[in-house]
């Protein structure tokens, strides 16, 4: 097994994020199998890579993307695709989000399209044109019902026969983001209006796109020309309920960190901030380097478990900002001994049972996990 660190990152830590390059291949490749056996036609791959791919690293992960087929990128803001851009990403990127119109000059510069959605966009188009000779490329946002950006289904069809009339826009795609697929009335709704504003535009030469990680398992039929592919990718799951219909998929993001301490917490004693716990017999503890400052919410203290050589081992006390405490009593084990919080290893407790506990979603955690964590990439 090779491994590989990323470029900016502290590596004077003995507590780390690993990603399984391996795991992210299985899953983008069982993902293309599933399309390819229930989709109309197979559609293009989009891998949303914005927050630094969820945190996993988009740099790193992106010559795997290549590797298997990725034909579009993702992101959050004009920024991130420049580095994309910047480390030979060749492949067509979007910026999902609103861009500023100051920002534009730069989409053009680095050949990034960008969502539009309202007439100061197109104006700004035109200004750049004039003075740049080239064209803005876009890709236009309806807003169905996420009531987030987007151009309002009423206004749409006029909106897009002016991009259409623009000569200093290149249209690439129409597509809309979904509020919720697993409500079925409210998914019905918005795919009902956005198929009736994209079927005049079917057989022109754009992307039309629709259907995110949990859209594209649940209603493959509606997959257009490219699905975009989110949290599904890294191997978590986008539903609140068991959808026997997605294929199984591998955590790509593991948490581990080494033994610092080991010492004996006496019968009556507690340990931590606050004396949360009180020991009720004499315990061997063991300390790890990480903490909320690396991501690990406070509230999940006394709440998670890890591995440690094999063993499942229970975390004590507060958890606090740098180090945390568990408790290996009967566990043979010395400084220096690897710790997993996360990870295929680690049964019991995941990034999706970690959200469960919190009331949030797997995604806020990933991203949460890339504060000041070095990355270790595994293959």
């Amino acid at each position: 097994m090779q491994n590989f660190r990323g470029t900016f990152i502290n590596k004077n830590r003995d507590a780390w994020v690993e990603i399984n390059l391996s795991n992210l291949e299985h899953n983008i490749l069982a993902i293309k199998k599933f399309l390819k056996e229930n989709c109309p036609q197979e559609p293009d791959l989009f891998a949303v890579v914005k927050a630094d791919g969820y945190g996993h690293g988009s740099l790193m992960c992106a010559p795997i993307l290549n590797a298997c087929g990725v034909n579009y990128y993702g992101v959050a803001s004009i920024d991130e695709g420049i580095e994309l851009r910047e480390h030979k990403v060749t492949q067509p990127i979007l910026v999902l989000g609103a861009s500023p119109l100051w920002a534009m000059e730069n989409a053009i510069k680095y050949d990034i399209a960008v969502s539009v959605f309202n007439d100061e966009h197109i104006e700004m188009a035109n200004q750049l044109h004039e003075r740049l000779n080239k064209k803005l490329k876009v890709h236009i946002k309806i807003d169905t019902g996420m009531n987030r950006i987007g151009i309002s289904k009423d206004d749409a069809k006029k909106f897009i026969q002016k991009i259409l009339n623009s000569k200093s826009i290149e249209l690439k795609g129409i597509f809309t983001h979904f509020a919720d697929v697993e409500n079925e009335n409210l998914f019905k709704k918005q795919i009902q209006e956005f198929q009736e504003i994209v079927e005049p535009y079917k057989n022109y030469d754009i992307k039309i796109h629709c259907l995110n990680s949990p859209g594209m398992f649940l209603y493959p039929e509606f997959s257009y020309d490219m699905v975009r592919m989110g949290i599904i990718m890294w191997g978590l799951t986008p539903y609140s309920k068991e959808n026997e219909k997605m294929p199984k998929v591998k955590p790509v993001m593991g948490l581990k960190a080494r033994i610092t301490n080991i010492h004996t917490l006496k019968k009556d004693d507690g340990i931590s901030y606050g004396h949360t716990y009180i020991a009720k017999q004499d315990l061997k503890v063991a300390t790890i380097p990480i903490g909320y400052a690396d991501g690990i919410a406070r509230s999940l203290s006394g709440k998670i478990t890890a591995i440690l050589n094999g063993k499942e081992i229970k975390q004590i006390g507060r958890i606090t900002m740098d180090q945390i405490m568990f408790d290996v009593t009967n566990i043979d084990c010395s400084v220096g001994d690897i710790v997993v919080l996360l990870g295929e290893e680690n049964k019991n407790d995941t990034i999706d049972t970690w959200a469960k506990k919190l009331d949030t979603i797997n995604y806020e955690l990933t991203c949460r996990l890339k504060m000041r964590l070095p990355r270790i990439y595994v293959r």
